[in-house]
C-alpha cells in the first residue's frame, strides 16, 4: 500500500511539474491581439470607432499580410477624426521594428493632415502610443491612450 501511495505521490508530482512548464498562465506566446483587444475595450468604448480588416492594415501602414500572425484595427467613423487603435501580433518578433517603422510613416501622413485643419486632433496625434512587447505593437491615437497603454503593458505581462 505504501509502494502504490508512493507511486500515486510521485506521479502526481511529476503532472504539477508538467502543467507548470506547459506555458499555461497568459504568456504572450498564446495570448492573441484580439484577446489584447477585449481587454483594451473592457476598460475604453469603441463605440465612435468602425473595425477593419486585413485590407486596410495594408492600406494604411503597408505591412505585409504574410509577416502578421493576427491584428485589431479600429479606425475613427470620420475622417475628420484621428482616433486609431492598431493591436499587431507579428508571426516573428523580428519584424516588430520594421512594423513600428511603417505606423510612423502613418502617424507622420496624420500628423501634416490634422496640423492645421483640426488642431484638438493633432494634439491626440502627438500623444499617440507606438510601442512594441514581445510579437506584438501597440499604435492608439485615443483621448484614453494612458488607459490603452496601461491595459496592453498589463495583458503582456
Amino acid at each position: 500500500m505504501k509502494r502504490f501511495l508512493s507511486v500515486l505521490l510521485m506521479f502526481a508530482i511529476g503532472m504539477g511539474m508538467l502543467a507548470g512548464c506547459s506555458g499555461e498562465g497568459g504568456t504572450s506566446e498564446e495570448l492573441s491581439a484580439a484577446k489584447v483587444g477585449e481587454r483594451i475595450q473592457q476598460t475604453v468604448s469603441f463605440q465612435d470607432m468602425k473595425q477593419r480588416d486585413l485590407e486596410k492594415l495594408q492600406k494604411l501602414y503597408q505591412i505585409e499580410a504574410e509577416k502578421v500572425e493576427n491584428f485589431i484595427l479600429y479606425t475613427a467613423s470620420s475622417n475628420v477624426k484621428a482616433d486609431e487603435l492598431a493591436v499587431i501580433k507579428v508571426k516573428d518578433a523580428s519584424d516588430t521594428e520594421n512594423v513600428k517603422e511603417k505606423i510612423q510613416q502613418r502617424i507622420e501622413a496624420q500628423t501634416i493632415k490634422f496640423k492645421d485643419y483640426r488642431p484638438e486632433e493633432y494634439f491626440l496625434i502627438e500623444k499617440h502610443v507606438l510601442k512594441t512587447k514581445g510579437q506584438f505593437v501597440l499604435f492608439a491615437v485615443s483621448k484614453e491612450v494612458d488607459q490603452i497603454e496601461s491595459v496592453f503593458d498589463e495583458a503582456l505581462k
